[in-house]
């Protein structure tokens, strides 16, 4: 019976290099030349190598205790019930030591499941998802609640840590289903990339304007605001913006009082990072300088807006010279190809892994 795969795991490097290197924990997170492989493990090691769409992925290596849900799949662990009542970094400096030290393990233990991902039994099978993939399940609200587990999802989110991790490209081109929840995964993405980056601006463009500032108001904005306290950053303005996630110290406003005291206040640190949107145009963030681009359907963009125009101007808005130090998580159906998705199937078979120029980078 016939049967498509979305991955494959293959042997491109030999048993004993690939020891030899986990041994010294050698293997760095990365674009690896010498193999031809993208690292996403952040350990140095490495275990099982995934090809999905011909771009070949390094997982990390299985540690020696794998977590074990009852139910023996995913599931979603409620914060302890004395942390859900902290809604800021402020109301947990008032706690007393003995307080904080009973769950300061726990909370290392979700900022290393953030950043290195999170193995798991899922149906008896050691299952690894990323980081990125592990705060999108357990830490961000969507329209039903909690996302469900699916296993595209899972691969989704690899090959999403591959294009960041690979220094040669500016992110992913995803051509996918209807109520596949993209939004959702990129709106969860610019959240959490948002709250661990200083001095930076994350973008979203979508088929018109209004559909970006409710991509925005409808689903970047409560992912943060449901965000636990030790992964919220201080933040300026409302709860809920309409136009502007700011993670910075709000302004205060200078008077004779606070000029003249001669105690000075605790000087508070903000990231300086902000999430916002904008109209839909060929020239939408000439300018400016973006950490990540949430473009969503990209391949609706019908005339007179036109997605390769537009992306003749966002990539630069992703590098610095010649150094690339954004990435845009692209994604859509596509509409017929005279109303705008000729050239979003243009974008996306350009952005072909197999096509790399001299540079190691793509025509898109």
């Amino acid at each position: 019976m016939y049967s498509q795969d979305l991955y494959q795991i293959i042997e491109p490097v030999k048993i004993n290099t690939l020891k030899r290197l986990n041994k010294s924990k050698k293997w760095q997170y990365g674009y690896n030349k010498e193999h031809d492989l993208v690292v996403i493990s952040k350990t140095g090691e490495i275990g099982d190598i995934y090809e999905i769409q011909n771009l070949k992925i390094a997982l990390p290596k299985a540690p020696k205790n794998i977590h074990r849900f009852k139910s023996d799949k995913f599931e979603v662990v409620e914060q302890p019930k004395a942390l859900q009542r902290i809604k800021t970094i402020f109301d947990w400096k008032e706690y007393p030591n003995d307080f904080k030290n009973q769950y300061i393990d726990y909370i290392e233990e979700e900022f290393k499941r953030r950043d290195e991902g999170f193995w798991y039994y899922n149906k008896g099978t050691p299952t690894y998802i990323t980081g990125t993939h592990y705060m999108y399940l357990q830490w961000s609200k969507i329209d039903v609640g909690h996302p469900d587990f699916r296993e595209a999802n899972r691969l989704f989110y690899m090959f999403w840590e591959a294009c960041k991790a690979d220094k040669r490209c500016y992110g992913m081109c995803y051509l996918k289903n209807r109520r596949s929840g993209f939004s959702f995964m990129a709106s969860g993405e610019l959240v959490n990339m948002a709250t661990l980056a200083s001095d930076s601006r994350f973008g979203i463009l979508s088929k018109t304007g209004p559909d970006a500032k409710k991509m925005f108001t409808d689903k970047v904005v409560p992912i943060s605001v449901n965000y636990p306290f030790f992964f919220k950053p201080i933040q300026d303005g409302m709860d809920r913006p309409k136009t502007e996630l700011a993670y910075r110290v709000p302004a205060s406003k200078l008077t004779r009082r606070n000029i003249q005291a001669s105690d000075r206040p605790e000087e508070l640190q903000g990231l300086d990072t902000t999430i916002d949107w904008k109209n839909t145009g060929d020239n939408s963030y000439d300018g400016e300088k973006l950490k990540i681009l949430a473009h969503d359907e990209s391949g609706k963009w019908e005339r007179p807006d036109n997605i390769l125009n537009n992306w003749r101007v966002t990539k630069t808005c992703l590098r610095l010279g010649s150094r690339i130090i954004g990435k845009c998580m692209m994604g859509s159906t596509c509409n017929a190809l005279d109303k705008g998705g000729g050239n979003f199937k243009k974008l996306y078979n350009d952005s072909d892994v197999t096509k790399r120029n001299r540079n190691g980078r793509w025509p898109a």
